[in-house]
């Protein structure tokens, strides 16, 4: 009998043929599943510290008043120019007090933390004005766009001791992430060599808190968000560096270009990049090219390959086995295969980020880490090499 299933395998398989494509089950695939622990975030009661937000330009804020909340901070206070993004901000957080001025915040003694996700271009003129009044500052990334705000900042934060912290989400939000860390850390796959980040996006992206489902006037604008290297690039340069454990690094070659929206002439939908450093090698490829079909805003991936092993962790989605969701990760080392579901992870970055604010510590991340990897990204965008897509034969070339 010739069911819908037996019907779509040998589909499958005739397109497989056509194609020269082997198409292999998940089966056979032969990771072990190593079933982790399932573990409960402490509770932590608000109160630890008082932190406010000012500017909430981009929906990333209410993961990161999410992180802080974790670690006991109590949200006191917010401010935002534009009262659509007021309302729904105040919507989810009703324990903020609205105020009338940014002066409200930083001149009120009992703020401790700042978060801010602003128009990128805002957001370091903002961290200094934070420091400038004994606050420490949590930002959106890209947090620093260019190369003299990020001397100016470091300038202030050096002047008032303050922590200036940028959300590198990608990596502090993200808990198959996470879960690699620990397994680098313990010596899973041995000395890290390289790291590849790949960290496709989608422009029209109406998928959860964080979506975006229309893009504001500044996204197309390089001088506003920086480019694309500069911004979501920005997160592979932390991962970088993290797991290199790379404390100089260079950039040894970066193109970017807009090869798809010759409308938006200030844009950048693809970028690239090669690393070397004093930890390991590293590749970065960002881009605006998800498309409608997949089912996550990115289908984003990290490659670390080490000596005895490597190991890939699916961010967001994992098209190929059939596993829902994201948080997925592969390790293969002289032992064994192992698939791991780390969604039970638990984030640590907004405890100890308080804990910072509380003790004047650096268990969240190091300011030298934070600089460096912004440094880095402002680098490689500075140099990169303007790329242009192709005109192919029968498009215009002339050679028709």
């Amino acid at each position: 009998m010739n069911t819908p299933r037996s019907g779509r395998r040998k589909f499958l398989q005739e397109v497989s043929k056509a194609s020269g494509v082997l198409m292999i089950s998940p089966l056979a695939l032969h990771f072990k599943e190593a079933v982790l622990p399932r573990q409960e975030m402490p509770v932590i009661p608000a109160g630890k510290i008082k932190f406010a937000v000012i500017n909430i330009n981009h929906p990333h804020i209410y993961g990161m008043t999410e992180a802080i909340k974790r670690g006991g901070g109590e949200l006191v206070a917010m401010y935002a120019k534009e009262a659509d993004l007021s309302a729904a901000f105040l919507k989810a957080y009703p324990e903020a007090r609205l105020v009338k001025s940014e002066a409200e915040i930083v001149e009120d003694p009992s703020v401790q933390l700042v978060l801010s996700s602003g128009i990128p271009d805002e957001r370091a003129p903002l961290g200094i004005r934070v420091m400038q009044h004994g606050k420490d500052y949590l930002t959106d990334k890209p947090g620093i766009i260019t190369l003299k705000q990020l001397a100016e900042v470091k300038k202030v934060q050096q002047e008032t001791k303050r922590i200036y912290s940028i959300m590198y989400s990608e990596r502090l939000e993200n808990k198959g992430t996470e879960k690699a860390s620990q397994l680098v850390k313990a010596g899973a796959i041995g000395q890290v060599i390289q790291t590849i980040n790949l960290a496709p996006h989608r422009i029209n992206n109406g998928i959860g808190k964080t979506g975006l489902a229309v893009r504001p006037d500044w996204f197309w604008d390089k001088k506003r968000y920086g480019g694309i290297l500069t911004d979501i690039g920005s997160h592979q340069f932390d991962q970088y560096l993290h797991f290199t454990n790379s404390t100089e690094a260079t950039v040894v070659s970066s193109q970017t270009g807009n090869l798809h929206h010759p409308d938006k002439p200030l844009f950048e939908d693809f970028g690239d990049v090669m690393l070397r450093g004093n930890g390991g090698l590293g590749y970065i490829r960002v881009d605006w090219f998800t498309p409608d079909g997949l089912d996550s805003w990115g289908d984003g991936r990290l490659i670390i390959m080490g000596t005895d092993g490597y190991i890939e962790v699916r961010k967001n989605t994992d098209i190929r086995s059939g596993h829902k969701g994201g948080n997925h990760l592969y390790l293969v080392n002289n032992k064994e295969m192992l698939y791991m579901d780390c969604n039970n992870e638990i984030l640590p970055f907004g405890p100890r980020l308080v804990d910072d604010v509380l003790n004047r510590t650096e268990t969240a991340m190091s300011q030298s880490h934070c600089f460096l990897a912004t440094e880095l990204a402002l680098r490689a965008q500075k140099k990169a090499t303007t790329i242009t897509r192709p005109i192919l034969p029968g498009r215009g070339s002339g050679n028709e």
